[in-house]
């Protein structure tokens, strides 16, 4: 070869193509739609995050002549890039999975979950085998065939430890939803002396609470409900006659951890215990959401090992069966025998995350799939497992509360558990248990699918008393202001009481209710309004000095159209405070401090620690002795925030 051809080629190697953006963007284009194809996502609903927006700028720089020879070198020696997106929650152990790939089928979806990165290696318990460098062409039409020769090599490839699931940090999480409720206001005896509203036996605010602290993050404050915190735990209140109410109230007056000079009263419901024995047989309607947005560990794969536990419970004549959604709804198990359990775990096993979230359909075919399997003198439940996304179809809390009441009074009544953080959608999910009639737990941990699935099966699914309802009319002549702590979003108005259409909570059997009530007596130092000018406070006659209320309840029972009432005075002069008492007031104030009230005193977490600590007794379950570690965590969390 002479120089003249020497130098020509020279040239020629040195000489960068000019680029030409329209071939490029065509290009790029036609590479995604096939890929997008070969994962069978709809349009228009490609990732756009931080992530993908890092991608978008590395092929830009394609057209430089270092990213070109960047490029040619990588795919010349078979080099392959990979963007790890972890899936792991850092408080749970790592899990094994065969599945050596997460699908992402609803990638609108997945773009709403915001989540600190978190990196981590991944652990091979063998050799994975060498993936094939794809062919240049690859990277422009042929990228769905190459990606599917990729895939195909990763299948077999030995199981893996993953990391566990991402540290979701409520502070950066702007898709969650949570029922805005300002604290109860203090009330002025003498202005409004009666206090209304319904019993509410659930306990999701506790799980969510539990689990930003144990992911090194203080909850956010309106996921902070006192009442499902303090009923969270099960206590040890005096059990109605059998031959009773199916409860019994029980009333105690002491003193303000936090105030001296103030007092609790503490008004306790204790339903009868479960007759195991003699149970109806029960319809379960499992509605289990398999959209996109469930495609984490702690969400769809707990939910299965939650399920399995229930299982466990049912009998024979129990019949168990299946309804998923996601872009549609549809029976994946037909109305089965508890006993055939082989072929409901199958049906179980089978379920895979994908798609958007049909929340209205899934629904509408769980009610009409419990009304097939109805028979007289039978329990029909739909029980919805989801983290609550609800984007397709009838998907406003008000529309889809209204959708529910409609079919309560048929009998069957909805429970709800919520899985997963990220864009748990809590308002709604409280929406529908209220208004389902049935009851909402938070599940984090296989350790909480025992406790509401199979501790507490028997509550959550035979109720012993609807629609009950707690009215206090406080006495102005020794109680000047008063504050329900607690209970926002089941607020009734005065004339509710007595309306039986007026919706309330349910008791389920063995359930026990809790409500605290912070008083002011009259004269108190702790006063914080003054007296009126014009009137006496009031014109209570001397027989009801002794008094600081009166206590009213209202129930039906199940089924029935009318309700009944339970009446009894409220003591004016401090009792011997039980110490569940006293641990759910311990409760109660660790719940005003996470939302950031100051207590009088400046009583802390320290406080709060103390007190539950004298008071936690035998705690068999070690629920007690997790509540004092997550009060601990929180001080130091607390300390911690700017």
């Amino acid at each position: 070869m002479s120089d003249d051809d020497l130098n020509r080629l020279a040239k020629a190697l040195q000489a960068t193509p000019p680029a030409d953006p329209g071939k490029k963007a065509a290009h790029l284009r036609a590479a995604l739609d096939n890929f997008d194809s070969h994962q069978e996502r709809p349009a228009d609903t490609r990732q756009t995050n931080t992530v993908l927006k890092g991608v978008s700028a590395m092929f830009d720089k394609l057209t430089t002549r270092t990213g070109l020879a960047l490029t040619t070198g990588l795919v010349t020696a078979g080099a392959a890039l990979l963007i790890v997106l972890p899936t792991g929650n850092l408080t749970q152990p790592p899990q094994i999975t065969t599945q050596p790939e997460a699908r992402v089928d609803d990638a609108a979806e997945r773009d709403e979950m915001l989540i600190e990165p978190v990196v981590e290696p991944e652990i091979a318990l063998d050799a994975a085998p060498t993936l094939a460098a794809p062919a240049p062409e690859a990277f422009v039409g042929g990228a769905a065939q190459s990606l599917a020769k990729s895939r195909a090599a990763t299948r077999e490839a030995p199981p893996r430890i993953l990391p566990a699931d991402p540290v979701l940090r409520p502070d950066t999480m702007d898709t969650e939803a949570f029922p805005q409720a300002e604290p109860n206001p203090l009330k002025i005896t003498a202005d409004e002396p009666v206090s209304t509203f319904s019993i509410d036996v659930d306990t999701a605010s506790y799980g969510i609470v539990r689990q930003s602290l144990m992911t090194g993050a203080l909850p956010p404050k309106d996921a902070v409900r006192i009442e499902e915190m303090v009923n969270y735990f099960p206590y040890d209140y005096p059990a109605p006659d059998a031959d009773g109410a199916p409860f019994r109230p029980t009333v105690s007056t002491f003193e303000t951890p936090w105030n001296a000079d103030t007092q609790l009263v503490h008004i306790a419901l204790q339903g009868r215990l479960p007759a195991t024995t003699d149970r109806p047989p029960l319809n379960l309607v499992f509605l289990i959401d398999t959209s996109g947005s469930m495609n984490a560990p702690n969400k769809l794969p707990l939910l299965k090992q939650s399920l399995r536990l229930m299982l466990s419970e049912l009998r024979p004549e129990d019949q168990v069966a299946m309804v998923t959604y996601a872009g549609s709804a549809g029976q994946v198990l037909a109305p089965t025998s508890a006993s055939e359990r082989d072929t409901i775990l199958a049906a179980l096993d089978r379920l895979d995350a994908g798609g958007s979230t049909a929340g209205q359909a899934g629904l509408q075919q769980a009610y009409a799939t419990a009304a097939a399997m109805a028979e007289e003198d039978e329990v029909s439940r739909v029980l919805l497992a989801t983290d609550g996304d609800f984007n397709v179809g009838l998907s406003d809390p008000d529309a889809l509360t209204d959708f529910i009441a409609d079919k309560r009074d048929s009998g069957t009544y909805l429970s709800v558990l919520g899985f997963g953080r990220g864009n748990l959608d809590d308002a709604t999910m409280q929406a529908l248990a209220q208004n389902g009639n049935g009851m909402a737990a938070y599940i984090d941990t296989l350790a909480e699918a025992r406790k509401v699935l199979v501790d507490q099966l028997s509550g959550a699914l035979f109720p012993i008393a609807d629609d009950v309802k707690i009215q206090v009319e406080f006495n102005p002549a020794t109680v000047s202001e008063y504050r329900l702590l607690g209970y926002e979003t089941r607020a009734l108005r005065r004339e509710d009481f007595n309306n039986d259409r007026v919706d309330a909570g349910e008791i389920g059997t063995g359930h026990s209710v809790t409500a605290i009530y912070e008083v002011t007596p009259t004269g108190s130092p702790a006063e914080l309004t003054d007296a009126l000018r014009y009137g006496t406070a009031s014109d209570t006659p001397a027989a009801f000095e002794n008094e600081l209320g009166f206590l009213r309840l209202r129930y039906k029972q199940p089924g029935a159209a009318e309700s009944q009432l339970i009446e009894t005075p409220i003591p004016a002069h401090p009792t011997d405070a039980s110490d569940d008492a006293r641990f759910a007031a311990a409760i109660a104030g660790f719940g005003r401090l996470l939302r950031g009230e100051k207590l009088a005193g400046g009583w802390t977490y320290a406080d709060a620690i103390a007190l539950a600590g004298e008071t936690r007794g035998t705690d068999p379950f070690g629920y007690r002795a997790e509540a004092l570690t997550l009060m601990r965590l929180a001080e130091s969390l607390t300390v911690q925030r700017p």
